[in-house]
């Protein structure tokens, strides 16, 4: 298949790890332990250490990944870019089922994708290593926006790493932001292999179909989307939220298995609002709360 089947993750940015992760362990979530990452900085180059790593939150369906810089030393994979920018949410990956027929319907389109980019990083210390095959969008101005397959999904999404005491079980949404949202949709259409259609907060949506097992073994399958909105439009889903840069990557949304009963008394100490915009019922923490991206719960 050579288009997108669904919204595989999230990555949010910071230069330090340490604070990051503390922040989503207070909203809730159960992380995976810090893994520095590896890969070729071009497909023709060796496997090499990356100065990055992360922890992650895994859900049964996608999950939201915490990175920072660990070695300043080592290859940065562009993330200093991206900080330099802002730090929050500068990665979308959507998920695929084959690489090389996405590889080759985005050089059809005249995208200049070298090859396919690999990556891996243990999934904790002396542990096994996971690998993924990536199809990055050259120069994105969003921030880093890729395809992704799992090579090895069955070591990431484990059982002990996908209890959340707020019982956050899928990733529904991510909100971008865009002055001109219409060339940001045509760039995600592109890559996607799907259109787009205007969304009724300002700018445009990108339904992505969903498959059993397409982000995480034992995902449901489901719809999701990624929202392009205006700066007015991100302000009535978002609110209170001003962007960060234009273009950027602003929110999520994450589905609840409980009402969003667990979140209501788990983050009763945080200044929660209301997101109905961003799903029927949502909550949202704003961004000073969840690294500079606003984390909207939405009851199932």
């Amino acid at each position: 298949m050579s288009t997108v089947l669904a919204l595989d993750h999230v990555g949010v940015a910071a230069r330090d790890l340490a604070p990051l992760a503390a922040a989503y362990e207070r909203l809730g979530f159960t992380l995976t332990p810090v893994a520095q990452q590896s890969g070729r900085r071009r497909p023709d180059l060796p496997v090499e250490r990356f100065g990055t790593g992360n922890r992650c939150a895994f859900l049964r369906h996608g999950y939201v990944e915490l990175i920072a810089i660990l070695d300043p030393a080592l290859h940065d994979n562009g993330l200093g870019a991206f900080l330099a920018r802002y730090q929050g949410m500068h990665i979308l990956a959507l998920a695929m089922a084959d690489e090389q027929a996405n590889l080759a319907r985005l050089r059809r389109a005249g995208v200049p994708i070298p090859g396919v980019a690999y990556l891996e990083r243990p999934v904790e210390e002396g542990g096994p290593v996971a690998r993924f095959a990536r199809l990055p969008f050259p120069d994105a101005p969003e921030g880093r926006i890729q395809l992704i397959r799992h090579l090895t999904p069955e070591l990431l999404w484990q059982e002990r790493w996908m209890d959340h005491a707020n019982r956050a079980v899928a990733l529904e949404a991510a909100i971008l932001v865009a002055a001109a949202p219409a060339e940001s949709a045509a760039r995600l259409s592109r890559l996607a292999g799907l259109p787009v259609e205007p969304d009724p907060a300002g700018g445009f949506a990108l339904a992505l179909p969903g498959a059993a097992g397409a982000a995480g073994p034992r995902a449901p399958a489901m719809e999701t989307r990624v929202r392009i909105l205006t700066p007015e439009g991100l302000a009535r889903v978002l609110p209170g939220m001003a962007p960060p840069a234009l273009p950027a990557m602003a929110g999520m949304v994450l589905r609840t298995a409980d009402g969003n009963a667990a979140v209501r008394r788990l983050l009763a100490g945080l200044p929660l609002r209301a997101a109905p915009e961003a799903a029927a019922g949502g909550l949202m923490v704003p961004p000073e709360h969840a690294g500079g991206a606003a984390v909207v719960f939405a009851p199932a």
